[in-house]
Order: structure tokens, then sequence, then C-alpha cells
């Protein structure tokens, strides 16, 4: 996939003049590679917003248009603002004819919904995202398809199942490795919770205390015994005997 992009020379070097760039909607980037020298430039942000996506947009060939002279280039570094995670600055590879390249291609699934371990309550396991591959800078996909229909539970996706472009090759080369899965449910089961016995408190301390006593007392009985107890005692302390009387008469 192609998309066009326009760009102008810039001379700005220290910071602050990067930031007075930024602070007028351009981005600062840069160019290399090829047999042309290294080239600043900067490029108006709406206009990359226009072709600019986070999943494809380092795998996607522009048209880079410097001052009138078109230069077919590749997104290999983006830097990011720490807070507005908005581009701060772009690096261009110059990209000739019959070249060589290294691309991390987004995977893309289609046919869920025609997935017969995914109806059965299978998972899409997904191993990788994006898949490394080498190719030529005149047939660079825009991502990797991986077909889902009529795969069963326990279905495995390798990368020889998965059709690349011409003269596309992965750089993994000494396995076949894992696309994705469908893996089976996993079915969490609860356990189950453990009855607790809860011991009749009341019946079993009154009837320790019908052991003990003979007869249940509560505190408020125990206090009114008490009571009983020492109004007899004065009572009794207060009658005299019979001669102490009589010795008083005299």
């Amino acid at each position: 996939m192609t998309n066009n992009l326009k760009a102008t020379k810039r001379d700005s070097k220290t910071a602050g003049e990067l930031g007075s760039l930024r602070s007028k909607g351009l981005i600062p980037a840069i160019l290399y590679g090829g047999d042309n020298p290294n080239l600043k430039i900067s490029v108006d942000e709406k206009l990359l917003n226009k072709v600019f996506n986070s999943d494809s947009f380092l795998s996607t060939i522009i048209d880079l248009n410097i001052d009138g002279q078109t230069e077919k280039v590749i997104p290999r570094d983006i830097s990011y603002h720490v807070i507005s995670d908005k581009p701060i600055h772009i690096d261009f590879m110059r990209v000739s004819k019959g070249s060589k390249i290294i691309l991390q291609i987004p995977v893309i699934f289609k046919n869920n919904k025609d997935c017969p371990g995914l109806k059965s309550g299978g998972v899409l396991n997904i191993v990788r995202r994006k898949v490394e591959l080498s190719c030529s800078a005149e047939n660079i996909p825009e991502n990797l398809i991986v077909d889902l229909a009529n795969l069963e539970i326990g279905a495995s996706i390798k990368i020889s199942s998965v059709k690349l472009p011409e003269n596309a090759k992965p750089t993994i080369t000494d396995r076949d490795f894992v696309v994705a899965t469908i893996a089976a449910p996993t079915i969490v089961k609860e356990p189950e919770k453990p009855t607790e016995e809860v011991p009749a408190e009341g019946a079993e301390g009154e009837a320790v205390t019908a052991a003990e006593g003979g007869e249940a007392t509560t505190p408020a009985k125990e206090g009114e015994a008490a009571k009983k107890d020492d109004k007899g005692k004065e009572a009794a302390g207060d009658k005299k005997p019979a001669g102490e009387k009589k010795q008083e008469k005299k």
C-alpha cells in the first residue's frame, strides 16, 4: 500500500527551533538511506494523520514529496510525546527498487463467525499479532490474513498455512512457528462452601448450671439472695439477750 505525503526541508537544529516547528503544526523528521545524504525535513501533522495508522504505518510505503521531488520512503521509527502521546519526530528510510526490507506485518483474523471451534465455546488464542517478514520493497503486504473458517477446537494455525506475498519470507526459518490456536474453553468450578456446625451455647450453659447447683440461677437472683442473707444477719444482731435487758432496768 502506497500513500502520498508532502514534506519540506528544514534547517532547525536546537530544541527551541524544533519546539517552534511543532507549535506551528509541523513534525520534525529525517530522511536517510540509499546513495543520497541524510536530509532534515518536516511534515504537516494534519496531512500525516491521514496516512498514520498505529498498526500498519511502519510497514507502509509512502511517496514523499519534498519540495517538488518525490522519493519512495518507509517510516522506521516514531517518537511520541510522553503526555499527549502525539508524534514528535519520525525517521523515514529511502526505499530503492529491488531492495529487501525487514518489517513487522500485522496479522488479521477473519471469518470468526464461520469458525465451528469458536461457535462451540472455544477461544482464539493469538500467539503473534505481528509477523516479521523479509520482503521486496515493491511488494510489502499491508497485513497477513488468517482465515478461521472450518477450524475446530484444538486447531493450530502455523505460518506455513498463512498465505504470504510473493518474495516474502518469515525471518524465523528454523521452525514452522504458531500464529494462533483455537483453545478449549476454560471452566473454573467454584469450590463448595463447607457447612459450619454452630453449637447451641445457651442450652449447654443452662444444663451445666443446673448440674452444678441444682437450680439454675441468674446474676439478678443471686444478688437478691445475698441481700436477704444480709438483712437476716442484721436482724439477728439487733436482738439482745434477756439478761442484758433486766440489768438496764436496775
